[in-house]
């Protein structure tokens, strides 16, 4: 349902006389939610045949300050999404103050590159177990040299925002907490996608 969709049918259904106002109220997504997963089915889309799996998708949103939940899992399934805090790369933010400046594709840049990804196999290593990621863009074609992956730090956790007032910065890595990744693991791994961009959905 695209957002124009979503309006409409909301006023249908805060207008009916045969539904009581609260369920009215409560008919469909909010707007945030329908974005996201609308970005998250055009992204799909586009990857088209390279997915392996089409239930669940990630989204992050680098327009947001890293403090905020901005890596949304969207389930296209059951149409609902969770959000999470999620680092970026040292070399998108040189000044260290939370906010992406820039995206880079350059093998040994430390940032954060955009486009969409595919999760691969999990692995351990340095931050435990990891998901490796395939790039499928040529913003992001360099991922895999790049050893650009999803895994848990300590500096994406809640204690550590709470001292800082930001997340610690990744190698370009999408770092999760420890509390979160498992979530992570189990719902986007195996050939999923993942996208990342400026969006400005918070």
């Amino acid at each position: 349902m695209n957002r124009r969709e979503f309006i409409a049918s909301a006023g249908l259904a805060a207008g009916s006389l045969a539904l009581p106002a609260r369920v009215a109220a409560q008919v469909g997504p909010d707007l945030r939610t329908t974005a996201i997963l609308d970005a998250a089915r055009a992204e799909m889309n586009r990857s088209g045949a390279l997915l392996w799996r089409r239930d669940i998708v990630g989204v992050a949103d680098f327009a947001a300050h890293s403090a905020y939940p901005r890596f949304h899992v969207a389930n296209l399934e059951s149409g609902t999404v969770r959000s999470f805090r999620v680092a970026h790369g040292a070399g998108s933010d040189p000044e260290h103050d939370g906010w992406l400046k820039w995206f880079s594709n350059v093998p040994g840049s430390n940032a954060t590159s955009r486009g969409s990804y595919i999760s691969w196999e999990w692995y351990y290593g340095k931050y435990g177990t990891s998901v490796r990621l395939g790039g499928l863009d040529p913003d992001n074609s360099n991922a895999f040299d790049r050893a650009i992956v999803m895994h848990s730090a300590e500096y994406a956790t809640q204690a550590h925002l709470d001292h800082w007032g930001k997340l610690g910065r990744s190698n370009g890595c999408f770092a999760f907490s420890p509390d979160d990744f498992n979530e992570i693991l189990a719902t986007l791994s195996g050939g999923r996608l993942i996208f990342a961009d400026r969006l400005g959905f918070i």
